[in-house]
């Protein structure tokens, strides 16, 4: 492991790369069309993520800025105790060493979740899909060349170029010393990493997510919500999958036409169990399974429950534990719902879509985690730290 290197020389290579990514745009626009082009599979979620464009560019420049503004946060003292016998004993923010990410299709986690690692301290080392390799070695190579800039050694951040097989064995039986795993893609992936790997995983979980229409619900606002969280980003974990509507919701029939009505109008396929199946234009669900799936897709089902009470133990049985939300005007049962439901993040009357370490202020995010140790929902710069004892004396013996 390398030593730390200072806040000044950390921040001035955040800042060299968010000047290089925006200098070198072209380059990264052209190594990721050939991506696309060379991308034959058929799923619509992996696609979304693999595509770049000026936005995600401002994107990744902005989160390399906002990185580079916010404090240190290594040497954060988080406990100090004096001992009777004059012991100092404080516990500090350390980092936690070399960092494995493993994911697919997304070059901007080349920017984001490296910018992360480093500025706390970690050497990373980041293994993408072969999908959006051209875009990956771009901005590797732009990485490295920040590094230099500043006379940092390039190994804080390497890429892994391996198939499948040298990713499993590397996961068995790694050729250096790796403190953390974080895989970020799919049901599938996290799987096989959980499988192979020989040191602790943070699963950046699955969505599945839970939206309760309540009986005192704002029907507008639910709309405006749904079709948000639907609609947007089919191919985010923050997105909606589920909506449950409360049946003694007033004037629910009316609401369920217009929300199939605008779910159709963006090419929703909507499933119904069976208390709904006779909304039209949609299809009764015919295996209860689905309950537990994430689409990333444009799909969606619309459940009945008798009460806030089975909504929350619907959510509690079948969500990925990412995200969740209730609309209502009341407040105490919005209260209740947040406090019970088992999820990483829960929302009263908004979007499960802010599900997002840029949105919640963190400065961008490593993954969201749907695990309870060590780090709950976004990973940002905070928590990718672990802790160290720090004791001062004069010779003190026991």
């Amino acid at each position: 492991m390398s030593l730390i290197l200072s806040i000044e020389k950390r921040n001035a290579v955040l800042t060299t790369m968010s000047e290089l990514v925006k200098l070198e745009q072209s380059k990264i626009l052209t190594a990721n069309k050939n991506d696309l082009d060379g991308y034959t599979g058929d799923d619509l979620a992996m696609r979304d993520r693999l595509k770049v464009d000026v936005s995600k560019i401002d994107g990744m420049v902005l989160s390399l800025q906002q990185l580079a503004s916010q404090q240190d946060p290594l040497g954060v003292e988080r406990f100090q105790f004096n001992h009777e016998n004059g012991i100092h004993i404080s516990n500090k923010t350390a980092p936690f060493g070399t960092i494995l990410i493993i994911y697919e299709s997304r070059p901007d986690v080349t920017i984001e979740a490296a910018g992360i690692a480093f500025k706390s301290g970690n050497r990373i080392l980041l293994k993408g899909g072969k999908e959006s390799f051209n875009s990956n070695q771009v901005l590797v190579q732009l990485w490295h060349r920040a590094l230099e800039e500043h006379g940092c050694s390039k190994d804080w951040i390497t890429y892994l170029e391996f198939d499948r097989a040298q990713t499993q064995g590397f996961l068995e039986n790694p050729s250096q010393k790796i403190d953390l795993i974080v895989p970020r893609g799919g049901e599938k992936l996290i799987a096989f990493v959980k499988q192979h790997a020989t040191c602790p995983v943070i699963v950046s979980g699955r969505g599945n997510n839970f939206l309760y229409v309540d009986s005192e619900a704002d029907l507008e606002i639910a709309l405006d919500v749904i079709l948000n969280a639907k609609t947007t980003k089919i191919s985010a974990c923050n997105a909606l999958d589920k909506v449950l509507v409360a049946a003694d919701l007033p004037r629910k029939q009316e609401f369920l036409m217009q929300l199939a009505q605008k779910l159709k109008k963006s090419k929703v396929q909507i499933l119904t169990d069976k208390p709904l199946s006779s909304l039209s234009e949609t299809n009764e669900i015919d295996d209860e399974s689905i309950w537990y799936e994430e689409f990333l897709d444009y799909k969606i089902v619309l459940g009945q429950v008798t009460d806030l009470t089975e909504a929350i133990m619907k959510i509690n049985t079948y969500s990925g534990g990412h995200s969740a939300a209730i609309i209502t005007a009341n407040n105490k049962k919005a209260e209740t719902f947040m406090q019970s439901v088992d999820s990483a993040a829960v929302y009263h009357n908004a979007s499960t879509r802010f599900t997002d370490g840029g949105q919640f202020g963190l400065g961008g995010e490593l993954a969201i985690s749907t695990d309870k140790l060590h780090q709950r929902g976004p990973i940002g710069l905070q928590h990718l730290v672990s802790n160290k004892w720090y004791v001062t004396g004069n010779g003190q013996t026991r």
